[in-house]
């Protein structure tokens, strides 16, 4: 009798960790969106290496000398169709407007290095992006993780930035994390998102994209294929939505077209910043500063840019969370338009 149940618990123990193999090694699907080429897309071939895939919105009055250059947040993010609306309106006021996906992502191409995927490998690929505009001077627009690679570009090219936008401005780099504790002025009238991003990532993470992290971080290797990867970053990004808007219920289902590895890898390499807050502190560019009033990053991490950068000014946005312009399109373009005006 004990050898039999002692057969019975290893065949168990066996069936377990068979299960257990199969759902972290085999291959899994998602049905997400097939990701697609935006028409009138154009390529950038890199020095870095990068191959960079890019939107061009050109000025329809009066062109300017200095181009708009769009950073979309992620890291692994895509230049979506939204993107492009909401940019449009300054090509009327003869804006250039360069709308471009960050390398490992959207439709500029994939590394086989995932390594590779860094702050300091973005920060060059956007100075040979600025080069390859021709222009002096450009104007930075960054969203999110787009505003922490701006301040990356800004410490080391102050005199090529003619301005700045930063919207739901993530951490300065290297992260302090006391400033995720400071309180906001009961003034502004800040409120946390009704979603939050930990509930967004319990609900989209499985064991096997739990065990392609692991392997990424722990070795640099792809366990899964970029195409594997990339589609569970949209079902991921569909949970993550809901946390950018002060109502969730407007969250529209995500695009194909991020990048995972790009996302993860990126983020790991944060910590290897150089803190370089002293040539922030003496930058001469104007930023403007948008938050909404819901937004899920911090209030301290907003603060610091206001606290560095010594032409700084805050723009709180009622009824918008991280997203300013999928909740309040008009309120986003009427703020931009003002500081570009001016």
């Amino acid at each position: 009798m004990k050898n039999r149940i002692a057969r019975l618990i290893r065949w168990a123990f066996m069936a377990g960790a068979l299960l257990f193999a199969l759902l972290i090694l085999f291959p899994r699907k998602y049905e997400v969106p097939e990701f697609s080429e935006r028409p009138g897309s154009h390529y950038w071939a890199l020095s870095t290496g990068s191959r960079i895939g890019y939107t061009l919105i050109p000025a329809r009055n009066n062109r300017k000398p200095t181009p708009i250059i769009y950073l979309h947040g992620g890291p692994g993010g895509h230049i979506r169709d939204s993107h492009v609306a909401m940019l449009a309106p300054f090509a009327d006021a003869g804006y250039d407007i360069y709308l471009y996906d960050q390398v490992g992502s959207g439709r500029s191409s994939r590394l086989e290095d995932i390594s590779e995927y860094t702050v300091e490998r973005h920060r060059r690929d956007l100075e040979e992006i600025v080069r390859k505009t021709g222009s002096g001077q450009v104007i930075l627009a960054g969203q999110s993780w787009g505003a922490m690679l701006l301040c990356r570009f800004v410490a080391d090219n102050p005199g090529k930035v003619a301005k700045a936008i930063v919207t739901g401005p993530g951490p300065i780099l290297p992260v302090r994390p006391e400033l995720a504790r400071a309180a906001p002025p009961d003034s502004l009238e800040l409120r946390e998102p009704p979603v939050s991003n930990r509930e967004g990532n319990a609900r989209a993470y499985n064991l096997r994209s739990r065990f392609v992290r692991y392997v990424a971080y722990a070795f640099g290797k792809k366990l899964a294929s970029d195409r594997e990867a990339d589609d569970f970053f949209t079902c991921l990004n569909n949970e993550l939505k809901k946390s950018t808007l002060c109502d969730p219920a407007l969250a529209k289902s995500a695009e194909g077209g991020g990048g995972y590895y790009a996302h993860i890898m990126t983020v790991k390499s944060f910590n290897d910043v150089k803190d370089e807050r002293s040539k922030l502190s003496g930058c001469n560019v104007p930023v403007l500063v948008m938050r909404g009033q819901c937004d899920n990053q911090k209030w301290g991490f907003a603060q610091e840019y206001l606290e560095l950068f010594p032409r700084s000014r805050l723009a709180v946005v009622p009824g918008a969370g991280h997203d300013v312009w999928a909740e309040q399109p008009e309120q986003y373009v009427r703020l931009v338009r003002i500081f570009l005006e001016e």
